[in-house]
């Protein structure tokens, strides 16, 4: 393997195999259930689990939290978020009615005006017989697609509409036509069955955007179905959090100084001082670690900034599913855990781990290199290929960028644990403990040759993709 190809390869695969985040914030509307002091964030607890899931649409931001999230929706926001839900519809690729007329109000900021406005964006689409849309006015649509809940008095429909409710009712909305319409990503799902346990493997890209959201209704039901969430590492477990923390650190008095070249350590500040990362903090922190964190930062966007690395965390897969099991109380386990991954790291040779870091510093340096637009573009692709449900062409990609790859980073990422989850799923399928789980690992350990899939197929397990 050359040595770009090499670079290139060791940052996608962390970015798609560890959890490579900036492990301090985490920005989504579960912050209400498990953070200690949120009196600045500005929304009812009733509404915690349909905002988080419009906040993926990307239809408002999260910004709106702290500014008069409760208060009467400004002419400004209302018209960024009919804009923002617009494109969103715009994504099922519907048929335009040419014969649409939009429905006539009076634009007062009412919640009445509000639905009617939201009526309009999807009323001038040739929509599914499903919704059987007629001679309704839009309040009586509304109410019958469970978008507008309530009867009569309760409607409320002449008083002002909060942000809040605004963006619930676009949430609802979006939510709704993209299941009847069969919309939404694909993403890469197989079932596998023993008996009367059945296991949901589903494949992840461990980062993401807005356009992945919402994901399909087969994904949804899935989740639905299962008795428990199984991730690789349930970053809300805080314990875990903490011990992984532990483990990425100097504890023995020195830093990272200490540890690598004069060359690499002169890069590293660089670095530090054009995203404005905290030196003091990242000093103190292992290669690997902050290799991790700049993956993140130098493969999910163009800008290569802290801010789009963090929403890109958020987005993530495994983040959609794990905020969506603690806002609905389901049971999340996990496979390996934080601890356990920080641990295979830190058995990677000092060597390594340096190299590891150079690729990571010499991307966020030279973001024109050809290595570093090869990174964001094969990020993107794949992105695009799991809102497909491209699992063919996702694993062409992949596979193309683990051929020849019998490293010590490589083996670190896969081969052991690959065996390790196996295991575990086979226990749970042979477990006289009837169960339907949902597991959301990184998609690279069920495409290529020889992992967790391939592993339960030599061992005699039916695994069926669903599309």
């Amino acid at each position: 393997m050359n040595k770009t190809k090499k670079v290139c390869f060791k940052n996608i695969k962390a970015c798609t195999v560890s959890w490579v985040i900036i492990l301090a914030i985490i920005f989504s509307t579960v912050a209400p259930v498990i953070a200690d002091d949120v009196s600045q964030i500005q929304i009812s607890r009733w509404a915690i689990s349909e905002l988080n899931e419009g906040e993926k649409y990307g239809i408002y931001p999260i910004s709106w939290y702290y500014d008069g999230f409760l208060e009467n929706i400004s002419e400004d926001k209302l018209n960024l978020l009919l804009e923002r839900t617009a494109e969103k519809l715009a994504g099922l690729d519907l048929k335009k009615n040419e014969y649409f007329k939009p429905i006539l109000y009076t634009a007062d900021g009412t919640r009445k005006a509000v639905l009617t406005a939201l009526y309009n964006l999807l009323n001038q689409y040739e929509l599914s017989k499903i919704l059987n849309v007629k001679q309704e006015t839009p309040i009586e649509y509304m109410q019958r697609r469970g978008i507008l809940i309530g009867i009569n008095k309760e409607l409320k429909l002449e008083q002002p509409c909060t942000t809040e409710q605004a963006v619930i009712f676009a949430t609802r909305l979006i939510s709704d036509t993209y299941e009847v319409h069969e919309g939404g990503s694909q993403g890469f799902l197989w079932k596998v069955s023993k008996g009367k346990n059945t296991i949901y493997l589903l494949g992840s890209i461990h980062v993401g955007d807005t356009n992945l959201y919402p994901i399909s209704k087969r994904l949804k039901d899935a989740f639905e179905e299962s008795d428990s969430l199984i991730v690789e590492a349930n970053l809300m477990k805080q314990e875990g959090m903490n011990e992984f923390i532990q483990e990425s650190m100097y504890t023995d008095g020195t830093s990272l100084k200490d540890h690598i070249s004069k060359e690499t350590y002169e890069k590293f500040i660089k670095v530090i001082e054009e995203i404005k990362l905290p030196k003091e903090t990242y000093e103190q922190l292992k290669p690997w670690r902050i290799a991790n964190d700049l993956t993140l930062v130098g493969t999910t966007s163009d800008s290569k900034t802290t801010e789009a690395a963090q929403q890109a965390a958020t987005l993530g897969i495994d983040m959609y599913f794990i905020t969506r099991a603690a806002l609905t109380g389901k049971p999340i386990e996990e496979l390996e855990g934080l601890k356990y991954q920080a641990n295979l790291f830190n058995g990677l040779s000092q060597e390594i781990q340096e190299e590891y870091l150079n690729g990571a510093l010499d991307n966020i340096l030279n973001p024109q290199s050809k290595e570093a637009l090869n990174e964001v573009d094969m990020m993107k692709t794949w992105l695009e290929q799991w809102h497909k449900g491209d699992v063919d062409g996702f694993t062409k990609s992949y596979s193309s960028i683990m051929e020849g790859s019998n490293d010590e980073f490589s083996q670190m990422l896969l081969g052991k644990r690959d065996e390790d989850m196996a295991s575990k799923l086979i226990q749970l399928l042979e477990s006289d403990d009837e169960g339907t789980y949902l597991v959301v690992v990184g998609s690279g350990h069920l495409v290529v040759k020889d992992t967790v899939i391939d592993q339960l197929k030599k061992k005699g397990y039916t695994v069926e993709n669903i599309k």
